[in-house]
């Protein structure tokens, strides 16, 4: 929605958006349940996104766009502690054994050197933070996020999804959150009034005002091509009979992994074979309603160990400092998984229950009546950089940048770990490259590209 808002204002293009599902926004959209709007997970529009980017939404949603404290903690070591980390919590908070412990890694952080045979996220890791924070966070985190050990995840999950890459550069952000040290946003975030899917629910209004045009529940068949250009996207509505839309470009945000198999004339074996060795990490969110006005004062919780199943619960209505409706909360917990897990094939009602008692085995007891419970399964939570991700991934997306017209960005048609506000910078930088003629510049897309692997997530 994006891409089509930038190109629609500009003008240099008429615009068709295609999408599977019934409301915009994806994975960052919103729902309303109960009177409460609940998003897919935790999400958070980060005062890092690009000024003129930040402007625009500004713009588009007003005064409903919140600045808003982070106000979340962290499960380690048996105890609670706040994050964003603050020393002085830190320091009141973690065992001491712990604490010696990280000092420890930071003074032998100069003497020590990787002894593994080749780098991966364990290695890489180690040797930066060293092992206390790695094995007591962020080991058990991933491996809880991704289904597979550390040493069988690669380097490049290192360099995109872990930003405090020593020791020494955590206690950094944690020296800038004291009074006196912090700026206006440090330890804030911005979030819309009505959930975090109003902001693509504004972007989606503005491109339609600009002239593009949308099409939801809309399942795409196939992407011809002739030759090596694109030509048109088959797609039908519900029952409907197949419609061709004819495209000089097609502009991708589809799973890199599914998109391959969309081409008509088929991709080569071994590209189809590469494309089926990529792996997505699902996810289940569980949403609890508690006929209570407030579960607990923190908007988001995280819980590395490997004995919790879930990795993260938030609160909506602490993300948005709602007071409505009254008497009524809702809790969504983040359960990575996927299809053919035990967790994926137990029922809404099996899931609330289990939810109910992690969070009793953590201090967290549900004294509220359950209203009820509703879960949202996610296929594509997150791309799953294993050690052979890089070289089928290369293979695919060396062969559909062959392909004239058609070009893949977000987190899932590039394969990337990203947060909305890298989202927004390809949109726009996809917007960038057309012409005025609706021809598209590969060159300096493939500039932008490199700029992209210098994303870094931020929780």
């Amino acid at each position: 929605m994006a891409a089509a808002h930038a190109i629609a204002g500009s003008g240099k293009a008429s615009v068709r958006v295609l999408d599977q599902a019934d409301r915009v926004g994806g994975n960052a959209g919103s729902f309303f349940e109960e009177g409460i709007w609940c998003d897919f997970g935790s999400h958070r529009l980060h005062p890092s996104t690009e000024p003129r980017i930040l402007d625009e939404l500004k713009c588009l949603l007003g005064d409903d766009l919140l600045l808003r404290p982070r106000h979340g903690r962290i499960y380690l070591a048996g105890r609670w502690v706040h994050f964003p980390l603050k020393l002085g919590d830190a320091l009141k908070s973690l065992p001491l054994p712990f604490s010696a412990s990280l000092i420890s890694d930071i003074l032998q952080k100069p003497f020590r050197r990787s002894t593994a045979p080749a780098a991966t996220f364990s290695s890489t890791l180690l040797s930066g933070l060293g092992p206390t924070i790695s094995r007591s966070f962020y080991f058990p985190y991933v491996e809880k996020l991704w289904g597979l050990k550390p040493e069988a995840l690669a380097v490049k999950l290192a360099e995109r999804r872990v930003s405090g890459s020593s020791v020494g550069k955590i206690l950094t952000r944690m020296l800038r959150m004291l009074p006196g040290l912090r700026g206006e946003t440090t330890g804030r975030f911005f979030y819309p009034r009505k959930g975090f899917g109003q902001i693509t629910d504004v972007v989606s209004t503005a491109a339609q005002s600009a002239g593009a045009k949308l099409s939801l529940e809309t399942k795409i068949l196939r992407i011809e091509r002739v030759g090596s250009s694109v030509a048109a996207v088959v797609a039908s509505r519900g029952d409907g009979a197949p419609q061709s839309y004819a495209a000089s470009q097609v502009l991708s945000t589809i799973p890199v992994t599914a998109l391959a198999k969309l081409i008509r004339p088929k991709p080569p074996t071994e590209v189809l074979e590469a494309a089926e060795a990529i792996r997505f990490r699902g996810m289940i969110l569980v949403y609890l309603f508690l006929e209570t006005g407030q579960f607990s004062e923190f908007d988001a919780h995280y819980f590395p160990e490997l004995s919790i199943p879930i990795s993260r619960m938030s609160e909506p209505k602490n993300y948005s400092a709602s007071s409505e409706p009254e008497g009524l909360t809702v809790l969504c917990a983040e359960l990575p998984a996927d299809p053919g897990d035990r967790w994926w094939g137990l029922s809404d009602q099996e899931l609330g229950e289990e939810l109910v008692g992690c969070l009793a085995s953590v201090g967290l007891p549900v004294d509220a009546p359950v209203r009820k419970t509703i879960t949202r399964r996610l296929r594509h939570a997150y791309p799953v950089y294993d050690l052979g991700y890089e070289e089928n991934f290369r293979r695919v997306d060396a062969w559909l940048q062959t392909i004239d017209g058609l070009v893949c960005f977000g987190r899932q048609g590039l394969f990337a770990h990203d947060n909305t506000h890298h989202a927004f910078a390809m949109a726009y930088a996809v917007a960038d490259c057309l012409d005025e003629n609706g021809g598209f510049d590969s060159c300096r897309w493939n500039e932008y590209r490199k700029a992209f692997e210098r994303h870094t997530v931020e929780d």
